[in-house]
């Protein structure tokens, strides 16, 4: 399994970010090629302060390869031309294969 993270810093209107981004853009991302699982929340919290981030999304694909070819099809550069439409606060974006186990 390989993953995609994406970390949303405040944006300038909260209440158009959640609604586009449920509305609009995570449609796009559900149709990536590839993906296997996504998920997302807007309760992003730190622990003793206050988080930098207002949103976060995971994506799975099976490989690092996948993920890439996701990312460079139509689909992937269609999400990744609207990130501005809702994220005026920009977006971090990271990607890793997780440690199984204990």
């Amino acid at each position: 399994m390989y993953r995609l993270t994406v970390l949303y810093p405040p944006p300038a209107d909260p209440e158009h970010f959640k609604q586009y981004y449920v509305s609009t853009h995570l449609p796009l991302a559900a149709r990536l090629p590839g993906l296997r699982a996504m998920r997302y929340s807007f309760d992003v919290a730190a622990m003793g302060g206050e988080s930098p981030y207002f949103a976060i999304w995971e994506g799975e694909f099976d490989s690092a390869e996948a993920m890439a070819a996701a990312m460079a099809s139509e689909q992937g550069q269609a999400v990744a031309r609207d990130v501005p439409n809702y994220a005026t606060g920009g977006a971090q974006i990271l990607h890793y294969a997780p440690v199984e186990g204990s």
